[in-house]
């Protein structure tokens, strides 16, 4: 008797999953501007962008704002919320955490 094996890729959620994050062409301070709006009015916790938390690094603000932007849009995006916040952010298909430049911790598609 003989026995085929046929692996067949199966595509995950996280995969084809749409994340917020900050605007490469947007200025440092619209975008930080923003960013402090959201952890300020929103309701995200932006204590993982402290010194000494798991998203600190990279340490510059486009990459701060993108961990708070896609925090604030995985848990808003099935109730209305969006991905803008007046420019300062962008809609991605390419999942961040498989850049180079990117704490793999930061981006989850929920």
């Amino acid at each position: 008797m003989m026995f085929a094996l046929i692996c067949i890729p199966t595509i995950t959620e996280a995969s084809i999953g749409s994340w917020c994050v900050a605007n490469p062409k947007i200025p440092d301070q619209v975008v930080q501007a923003a960013a402090v709006w959201v952890c300020q009015q929103s309701g995200v916790d932006c204590g993982r962008i402290q010194r000494g938390q798991n998203c600190f690094l990279p340490n510059t603000i486009k990459d701060h704002a993108s961990v708070v932007f896609n925090t604030y849009y995985q848990i808003y995006k099935h109730k209305g919320g969006s991905c803008d916040f007046k420019g300062a952010a962008e809609i991605t298909d390419t999942d961040p955490s498989k850049q180079p430049y990117q704490n793999p911790v930061v981006f989850l598609s929920i």
